[in-house]
């Protein structure tokens, strides 16, 4: 299940987005070696200081964080504009229908006991319900696109569960990949191929309480 949660409401979820930045860090510092600033083990930036949205997926039943993204206008700071200005050289997106969506994870403690072809099925099925739960809340809010920045791994993930995106600006080399801007369509056709993919025939975000959990629970480790 997806939880949409406010900036502005982090207060009230300490346990959470401490598993959230603390996945951050191992996922895009540790196992991606991106050039990014971890912090007593977490990973923050300063994005996360212009009141974004995040969508984390938890299981029902234990409130284990299972995946997030975090969703930002493109009309004020964004990372697109002020970091990957170089993808973009003729200008940037910018429209009140237009958001940014960034941070996408996958928590990788989650299937670290399972064997490879369990553990693929899963981050798979937890990547296509953040994209859905994307779709439904800017649908939600009046948005029509979502714009993201992602390198060629993530380009193949989208291809393989047929979310498709327009590709925007320039690819270029960063570092080690290639990283392109990509511009998606929060479509009720979108919605419904991502549906199809993950078998998410209803909706995924959540409409009650967060489920309860311990930091234990929530950010479970495999040592």
């Amino acid at each position: 299940m997806i939880f949409a949660i406010e900036s502005a409401d982090q207060d009230k979820y300490p346990d959470l987005f401490d598993a959230m930045f603390r996945m951050r860090a191992e996922v895009f510092s540790g196992r991606l070696g991106w050039d990014v600033t971890v912090e007593n083990g977490r990973e923050i930036d300063r994005f996360d200081s212009e009141t974004p949205l995040y969508l984390l997926s938890l299981d029902e039943r234990s409130g284990q964080l299972r995946g997030a993204v975090r969703l930002l206008p493109t009309t004020g700071p964004n990372m697109l504009r002020d970091v990957f200005s170089v993808l973009m050289p003729g200008g940037t997106v910018e429209s009140p229908l237009i958001w940014e969506s960034s941070r996408f994870a996958v928590n990788p403690r989650i299937f670290e006991a399972r064997d490879r072809a369990e553990a693929n099925h899963l981050v798979n099925r937890i990547t296509v319900e953040l994209l859905c739960g994307m779709v439904e809340a800017a649908q939600r809010a009046g948005i029509e696109h979502i714009v993201s920045v992602f390198d060629a791994r993530m380009a193949r993930i989208f291809r393989s569960i047929d979310c498709r995106f327009e590709q925007v600006g320039t690819p270029v080399r960063i570092g080690k990949t290639m990283t392109y801007a990509g511009l998606f369509d929060m479509s009720d056709a979108m919605r419904s191929r991502l549906g199809a993919v993950g078998s998410f025939r209803s909706s995924v975000l959540a409409d009650g309480a967060i489920p309860p959990a311990s930091a234990t629970a929530l950010f479970a480790s495999v040592e």
